[in-house]
């Protein structure tokens, strides 16, 4: 099995080989040739190939233990295991009781607030960056937005104002200055409650010394909370629920009709010039969409031929897919495939969509008659967390595909 390094320098190689034939394409006098696309459709089929073995290697990687499991913990936060995450690890496996009174004062001296109740822990901080850095890759709207960590979550409104129409005046001397005031108004950035759901663990697993329990926990923790607030943070209505990025989106282009599973060239241009070019002269524009639809526009080309999509070469693990008309693609499949009247492609400035996370998260370990008489014990993880996007000026437009 080829390492996962090897891989990726093996994806970069036909990636660069893509990016200088389209860039030679371009050059004056040159035209897109049959056997640019012909080379073109091959590199990318080798693209595809590489990337299904990175996915299939990293699958069989995450499924090791020990060793393995705390490489992947320790990579995401750079850091080596410390104290924290040892007591934390040693609570998972023993409990409250497991504990001593110093250990408790250590984990409480790293904690922004007390304790909870009987039974629950309130995770540290470095713990916590691990889950929260974990998150990231559950879900497109996290890894692009702009994240704010608060100790309370007490009802929280950003003012707004849109001045992208107002103007100045060209007046003439000793004439009096015309009154324009600006208009303002709040746009709340709340949280809500997630649960991780009940992950029950059997009385072998938190025996056996070679089972890293720290980082089996919080994987289950990360794949559950990560994938259930992404689904909010990309549709979530607004009403006792985060709002979703594709919620308070604008309307950029709609599709002519018959265009109910497609995307045009034409439609793309218009999408990106529906935002404004103060948003995209920032150099923040992405395009987001599901996986599908970025099957579909892989097959679409320019006016003169060329392919619009160009992989990505920097060699970098949590680079972007890939460009579409030099901008990056993010992978979101919580927004809608292409279908009749879906919400299909999005495009802007994802910075102005903020997520807010209640600091710290909270887990709990259940050892109940319940769980007791099958030889288990349960965790239980609880966080707080909200998304809107705090901007009026049209900072993020939809495509919606024609309703038939």
């Amino acid at each position: 099995m080829k390492s996962i390094q090897a891989l990726r320098e093996e994806h970069n190689v036909y990636a660069k080989r893509v990016r200088e034939l389209m860039e030679n394409s371009q050059k004056e006098g040159a035209t897109w040739t049959p056997e640019n696309q012909a080379a073109y459709d091959a590199d990318m089929a080798k693209i595809d190939t590489v990337t299904a073995e990175i996915k299939r290697t990293e699958q069989v990687l995450a499924t090791l233990k020990d060793e393995n499991l705390t490489a992947q913990i320790d990579k995401a936060t750079h850091k080596p295991a410390n104290k924290a995450r040892q007591l934390f690890a040693k609570w998972l496996r023993g409990g409250d009781t497991a504990l001593t009174a110093q250990e408790w004062a250590d984990v409480r001296n790293t904690m922004s607030t007390t304790t909870g109740s009987q039974g629950g822990y309130t995770v540290q901080s470095d713990v916590a960056s691990v889950l929260f850095d974990a998150l990231k890759g559950y879900g497109g709207v996290r890894s692009v937005a702009t994240i704010l960590q608060t100790d309370m979550g007490n009802s929280l409104s950003f003012p707004t104002s849109d001045g992208t129409a107002e103007t100045g005046e060209l007046i003439a001397q000793n004439t009096t200055a015309t009154a324009a005031d600006p208009t303002f108004g709040t746009v709340a950035l709340d949280v809500y409650k997630f649960s991780s759901k009940i992950i029950a663990i059997p009385f072998e697993l938190l025996q056996d010394s070679n089972i890293d329990i720290e980082a089996f926990v919080n994987t289950r923790i990360a794949d559950r909370l990560g994938r259930i607030t992404n689904t909010y943070f990309t549709t979530g209505s607004g009403s006792s629920q985060p709002k979703g990025v594709v919620t308070a989106a604008g309307a950029g282009k709609t599709g002519a009709s018959g265009q109910t599973t497609t995307v045009i060239y034409d439609d793309l241009i218009d999408l990106i010039y529906s935002v404004d070019y103060a948003y995209r002269a920032l150099g923040r524009c992405k395009f987001m969409m599901n996986d599908a639809s970025v099957a579909i526009i892989r097959k679409i080309k320019d006016d003169t031929g060329r392919p619009l999509f160009m992989p990505d070469d920097t060699g970098l693990a949590d680079a972007p897919v890939g460009t579409i008309m030099g901008y990056p693609v993010v992978i979101n499949n919580d927004i809608a495939v292409m279908a009749a009247s879906a919400k299909s492609i999005l495009f802007g400035d994802f910075s102005f969509y903020h997520i807010r996370d209640v600091m710290n998260a909270e887990l709990f370990r259940f050892t109940d008659s319940a769980y007791a008489k099958i030889g288990q014990v349960a965790y239980l993880a609880w966080m707080r967390s909200g998304g809107n996007l705090l901007d009026v000026g049209g900072s993020i437009k939809y495509y919606i595909n024609a309703a038939s």
